[in-house]
């Protein structure tokens, strides 16, 4: 993983600078709202207006065909956000990690996603994906927070009165809370950098009435996080494998023009095709597009390299062709048995996978917590003691069947202790 760490550096300095006039907690925050004025901020989408009263900023309903956005100017990646809302009425958000569409009209449309805000509701601070995810396969939020926290932010909201919102970026982690009360804790690989903005919702017979209000916005800027490829272009324009090795390399030959990896495999060969870190990883979120044109592949993690035919043991994230692409199945060592499936979720993933065309899995792995994304979607979600906790990760062409795959941007973005130790505080 590569990291720009000018975020944390700039904290730190910033923190020395005002140490004496910060309050606890506050270190290394600066405001992106001065209280009087709209500097640093641009209006996106729709028309709806946005004005500066009583040192707060007031969005008021005025388009009632399309959401407005007041956006910040700069782009964030890894940060947390601090702010105070008062919500009276209508529906509301604060976008982070956004950026916006170009139309044919010169109108834009703003896309990422959304802390919502809909006054005392169990859904104030959950994620939802503006422009791109929301509503999509019947799902309306991006997180899966259970009912028994959302009772809790519930319980906290101070209806009529300003509230206080935080959302942190660390990585692929999202977080957020609503005046203290922990609300969302989810991971996601859509965007790791993208501006923030205030949204009011397109409201039919607004009459001009206020929305939302916002103030004391500051921001604690941590850098940004970046993906480190295993496919890399060198200066000659030809592809090789950084960080990871071939096993069974007459199975491989890449397309330098595409950045494609073409895996085939004959059926006489009974040993697994395979892509193999070259070391371990423990907390990470990786990912890869494929296309599978016969027999099996997976997206191995926290594997072990042992003394069989399929060379590896530890979980899979499956790749079949079929429902069970992003399932979990847990491959048995030579010494020790495996678990099969340890996680599947067969009707709503023949919905999300492209029976043609390209897909992009995508696993987490964070301490017992393992998440399986594909094209967009969750499709597994859980905390499994028994899993293990470090090892390798890896591509796959199954032994015994003739197969041929197609991949691109097989990458991953490591979850470092310094990370870990601002997700889980």
């Amino acid at each position: 993983m590569k990291r720009q760490w000018i975020g944390w550096v700039m904290a730190g300095i910033l923190a020395a600078g005002i140490a004496a006039d910060a309050p606890a907690g506050e270190e290394g925050f600066v405001t992106l709202f001065d209280g009087k004025t709209l500097n640093g901020w641009i209006q996106r989408g729709g028309k709806s207006p946005y004005r500066v009263e009583d040192g707060a900023i007031v969005g008021c309903f005025g388009d009632a065909g399309r959401n407005s956005f007041l956006c910040t100017e700069k782009e964030y990646g890894d940060f947390i956000l601090r702010l105070e809302f008062k919500f009276e009425g209508g529906n509301s958000g604060v976008q982070f990690r956004s950026a916006a569409r170009k139309h044919k009209d010169g109108s834009d449309s703003v896309y990422g996603y959304q802390a919502e805000i809909a006054g005392r509701s169990p859904v104030t601070a959950r994620i939802y994906d503006e422009g791109r995810r929301g509503f999509k396969f019947k799902r309306t939020w991006l997180d899966n927070t259970p009912a028994e926290v959302t009772a809790k932010s519930v319980a906290a909201y101070k209806q009529g009165d300003w509230n206080r919102m935080e959302i942190q970026c660390v990585g692929p982690s999202i977080r957020t809370w609503l005046n203290d009360v922990p609300v969302v804790n989810y991971f996601d690989d859509a965007a790791l950098a993208g501006f923030i903005g205030l949204q009011v919702h397109a409201i039919k017979n607004p009459d001009g009435k206020p929305c939302a209000r916002w103030r004391n916005i500051r921001i604690r800027d941590l850098g940004t996080s970046r993906w480190t490829p295993f496919f890399v272009k060198g200066e000659d324009g030809r592809y090789a494998l950084r960080g990871a090795r071939f096993v069974l390399p007459e199975d491989w030959s890449f397309n330098h023009e595409e950045g494609i990896l073409i895996g085939q495999h004959k059926e006489g060969e009974k040993r697994d095709g395979l892509v193999v870190s070259d070391r371990n990883y423990s907390d990470f979120i990786v990912r890869v597009t494929y296309q599978l044109f016969g027999g099996n592949s997976a997206l191995y993690f926290r594997a072990e390299e042992v003394n069989t035919p399929w060379l590896l043991k530890g979980f899979q994230n499956e790749i079949a062709g079929n429902a069970k692409d992003s399932a979990l199945w847990h491959t048995a060592g030579d010494k020790t048995k495996g678990r099969g499936w340890v996680a599947q979720n067969d009707e709503f993933i023949a919905q999300v996978r492209n029976p043609k065309g390209w897909n992009t899995t995508c696993t987490v792995a964070y301490g017992d917590r393992i998440l399986s994304i594909l094209n967009g979607q969750r499709t597994v979600d859980i905390l499994d003691p028994l899993c293990e906790k470090s090892g390798k990760v890896a591509l796959q062409l199954h032994g015994g069947a003739n197969g041929k795959m197609w991949f691109k941007d097989f990458e991953i973005l490591e979850i470092t202790p310094e990370m870990r130790a601002l997700i889980d505080r």
